[in-house]
């Protein structure tokens, strides 16, 4: 898409490497300090549910190199000259094992002949000095491209307790800066309109991300899907309310979530405070439908049909042009 006013993430990677890297979800069978079986407590966040994210190539059973052949066939359909991929560890924290284990299965993934780097999804509090490092190691070996990408959620404490992500902002800090030092390319994931927070907290949000040394950055909007925490909630209120947006304000969600046009002038507003430099990965989430607990607020295009993510940066493209504005407009930060 030509005459972009926000820093695209895949035009980085037309410039830097001449064509388009596209990932390849892994399942390598990581687990999340988060998690545990045997306490209620440990179930995940309150709006986790994996399953709704994973492509149906994905599973830990096929191993490694056969999930990237099966997703290689997957992603062909769609972009047939893509001749080089990137193996992304997403489900769960793929940081959360011993160091060994974790150099076997990025080994594997590396040895892979369509194989140009590694895109590593994680928590903050799920990496240490020798995992970095060791990551570092990766990094220079003849370019490979490696990038840790970083489940911020949010930029309040608050917040982060109110979900059960069990480590505070701080630690957000500590994970991006020890990961900047080594050279490493850094992204973070935010979700946007998680319960409690107002549309001016989610807009101040653009100040804090500013202040840490990030190259990429993902924006979700809340989503409730089934078998999450939050899905539970969300049943229980429309026990009293026929109208889930009634159900979803109750919450404490920011109505300006639930409704594609107010979404875009939301990310908008908080595009012209990022730094420019913010190489923007992704505007929206998108679950199939079954995974949808409110499958009737769906996002949907003009003539009806379910509006899909990737439409989403048109929208938010077409806003700033409309408004004569671009990312990092009215930042006032250096970096």
């Amino acid at each position: 898409m030509s005459g972009l006013r926000y820093n695209s993430y895949a035009a980085y990677f037309r410039t830097t490497y001449g064509e388009r890297l596209q990932k390849v979800a892994i399942d390598a069978g990581f687990s999340c300090p988060n998690r545990d079986p045997r306490d209620r407590s440990k179930g995940g966040c309150v709006f986790c549910n994996n399953s709704a994210f994973n492509p149906s190539y994905c599973s830990p059973d096929k191993g490694i190199c056969r999930q990237i052949d099966e997703g290689i066939l997957f992603h062909r359909q769609r972009y047939p000259n893509t001749t080089r991929y990137l193996a992304y560890f997403q489900p769960y924290s793929n940081t959360f094992a011993p160091l060994g284990t974790l150099k076997a299965r990025y080994e594997e993934a590396l040895a892979h002949p369509d194989i140009a780097g590694l895109i590593i999804g994680t928590r903050p509090d799920c990496v240490d000095e020798a995992k970095l490092d060791y990551l570092a190691s990766l990094a220079e070996r003849n370019g490979t491209y490696v990038a840790v990408e970083y489940g911020i959620e949010s930029c309040y404490d608050a917040t982060l307790d109110a979900i059960g992500r069990g480590h505070d902002f701080a630690a957000t800090r500590r994970a991006i800066a020890l990961t900047h030092s080594r050279g490493l390319h850094c992204g973070a994931h935010l979700v946007l309109g998680l319960p409690g927070e107002t549309r001016q907290m989610i807009v101040d949000e653009a100040e804090a991300i500013n202040s840490l040394p990030i190259d990429t950055l993902k924006l979700h909007q809340l989503q409730i899907i089934v078998g999450t925490r939050l899905e539970e909630q969300v049943k229980r209120l429309m026990e009293h309310t026929a109208d889930p947006y009634a159900a979803l304000h109750a919450m404490g969600v920011c109505d300006d979530i639930v409704r594609k046009e107010s979404y875009v002038q939301l990310v908008c507003d908080m595009l012209e405070r990022l730094r420019p430099d913010i190489m923007m990965e992704r505007f929206a989430g998108e679950v199939p439908p079954r995974f949808q607990a409110l499958p009737q607020l769906g996002w949907r295009r003009a003539d009806g049909r379910l509006l899909r993510n990737e439409e989403v940066p048109q929208l938010v493209n077409s806003e700033l042009e409309r408004r004569g504005s671009r990312q990092g407009a009215k930042c006032n930060c250096e970096f």
